[in-house]
């Protein structure tokens, strides 16, 4: 870019000698003059406090054929302007007198070159006399008012967006995972009249069915194999789980045996006539379902209600349980609950997995495996893609552009050399090393009106790329059209660059734009790493948004 610069002022040097003795010659023409526009411009002051406003006023003396245009925007930089009045006229004879008065200020203290300004008359520029605008501090009582250190930068967490088509994925299958859970797991189900009589103690529940076996037809239809199946099965039921007798599967003798086996082991205090009229109950239970036999209805009744008398007797014959028997018994139910907890969380945990991987199966199928890889691991550029953008105008001349960060005011030195052809230069960047994308702008205005030199600026750049340690530099090289139609240059390629920190070369693609006018040249740098897709939509939508001011 020096180079350049320096290029551009030595060959405006040539052309303003020109200039000069044009002008001296048309100047010795009688009556040139009168058609020759004069300018004029003044300020009512000079030295100005913080905030305080000057009057600039630029004054045009022109024939009355001539269309005459006026700065207009923020072109006084680094002054601000505030207002620009309304351009007052004055006409006599064949010549047309125009004032335009601007309103400037500024609120940094310090000494500042009020810019030459470009006045256009009939399509030729014009320029004025630069001027020296001193700001002054404004006196503060600090006695007072207390006095604060300014504060440091404080650095706002980005929010990180979720496609909501995602969320509402995510959503949908968490109802009804969370809808399967309560219904299979959590809900507490109606029990069924089977599962209530299940639940009741084997008592009451040996009591209830012999209350429907003497309510059922089994006596009326003469199926007494029935009745006294399901007789025999049902007080052999309750001796299993009260009296801890294993009656099911044992026969009359057995079963008979191994109750007057507890009785003398003081287990089961039943009487003797009790166990007897027991026995006489399962033989004749033996004869109907094995000989066939068919007693008269009075003795099925008969042994109906004596198998009643049993059960209750031998509920009554049971021994209270001990303490140690009780305590089983709690530790029993304390496991019981374990068991069903762990089922519980055991299925929740493996419906969450399950969730989880439909959710990331179904995710990999609609935005693909490295999107949600990225998603996932947080890619650096990807979170600059989804991040939230900032639209704002850097340095003067201004270049707008949308980033995903701020662009933030870089030092500038520049040599002895380059202060003589560059009057100003302001530069802007932003820098991540870990996807190393890098964003920056730079704004020059020159000392003298002259057209930039593109080439040299492209090969001072391409410099500055190798001096950096990149290698195997491509370049090439066309015309870009901006969306409001302002043309400039494209300089892009590919190659291999150092990686901050690091010996280490990678493959990377870069863009550089180019941008200027008369006196002045702007520029727009992006550079990131090849078969970076979220990078190459970053890069897309930057030079989508790029807008540039060709005139001062």
């Amino acid at each position: 870019m020096k180079n350049s610069v320096l290029f551009i002022f030595e060959k405006y040097a040539s052309h303003l000698l020109r200039s000069l003795a044009i002008c001296l010659f048309l100047a010795a023409i009688p009556g040139f003059s009168q058609s020759i526009p004069t300018i004029k411009s003044v300020v009512d002051t000079t030295a100005i406090k913080i905030g305080e406003q000057i009057k600039f006023k630029v004054i045009v003396e022109t024939d009355t054929l001539s269309h005459v245009v006026f700065p207009d925007g923020q072109t006084f930089s680094p002054l601000e302007t505030v207002e620009a009045l309304k351009t007052d006229s004055v006409k006599k004879n064949d010549r047309l007198t125009l004032q335009k008065t601007y309103a400037l200020t500024q609120f940094d203290s310090g000494t500042y070159t009020l810019p030459s300004q470009m006045i256009e008359i009939n399509g030729k520029h014009f320029f004025t006399d630069s001027l020296i605008i001193k700001v002054a501090d404004v006196a503060v009582d600090t006695t007072a008012q207390k006095m604060y250190d300014i504060k440091p930068i404080i650095t706002i967490e980005k929010s990180r967006s979720i496609p909501w088509i995602l969320i509402l994925w995510i959503l949908g299958i968490l109802l009804v995972v969370g809808a399967l859970l309560y219904w299979f797991v959590f809900r507490k189900k109606p029990l069924s009249e089977e599962e209530k009589v299940a639940l009741l103690p084997p008592f009451d529940r040996a009591i209830l069915g012999l209350k429907q076996l003497e309510n059922s037809k089994y006596l009326i239809e003469d199926d007494y194999k029935s009745y006294y199946s399901e007789l025999t099965d049902i007080v052999r039921s309750y001796l299993e789980e009260d009296a801890h007798v294993s009656a099911l599967e044992s026969t009359t003798d057995q079963l008979i045996d191994k109750l007057e086996m507890m009785k003398d082991a003081g287990k089961l205090k039943l009487e003797h006539e009790t166990i007897q009229q027991f026995k006489k109950v399962l033989q004749t239970s033996d004869l109907v379902k094995f000989a066939k036999s068919k007693p008269e209805t009075s003795v099925a009744v008969a042994d109906r209600k004596s198998v009643e008398q049993i059960v209750i007797k031998t509920k009554e014959a049971i021994p209270e349980p001990t303490e140690e028997e009780l305590m089983l018994q709690e530790e029993y139910q304390e496991e019981l609950q374990k068991k069903n907890y762990r089922k519980r969380i055991l299925l929740t945990s493996l419906a969450a997995v399950l969730l989880l991987l439909f959710t990331g199966v179904a995710a990999v199928g609609y935005y693909g495996f490295d999107y949600v890889k990225d998603t996932v691991m947080g890619h650096p550029t990807k979170k600059l893609l989804e991040g939230n953008w900032v639209q704002s105008d850097y340095g003067f001349p201004p270049v707008s552009v949308q980033t995903p960060e701020v662009l933030l005011r870089q030092a500038i030195k520049l040599p002895p050399e380059s202060q003589a052809a560059i009057k100003e230069m302001q530069a802007f960047a932003y820098r991540s090393n870990k996807g190393l994308f890098t964003i920056a702008t730079t704004s020059i205005l020159l000392s003298q009106p002259e057209e930039p030199d593109y080439v040299k600026s492209s090969e001072q750049i391409l410099q500055n790329f190798e001096a950096q340690g990149a290698k195997n530099i491509t370049t090439k090289q066309e015309e870009f059209t901006t969306l409001t139609g302002v043309k400039g240059v494209k300089l892009y390629g590919s190659g291999k660059f150092a990686v901050p920190e690091s010996e280490e070369l990678v493959t990377g693609n870069y863009v550089v734009l180019f941008f200027g006018g008369k006196g002045f040249q702007q520029n727009l740098i992006l550079s990131w790493l090849a078969d970076d897709p979220y990078a190459d939509k970053i890069v897309d939508r930057i030079l989508n948004s790029v807008e540039v001011k060709t005139t001062l």
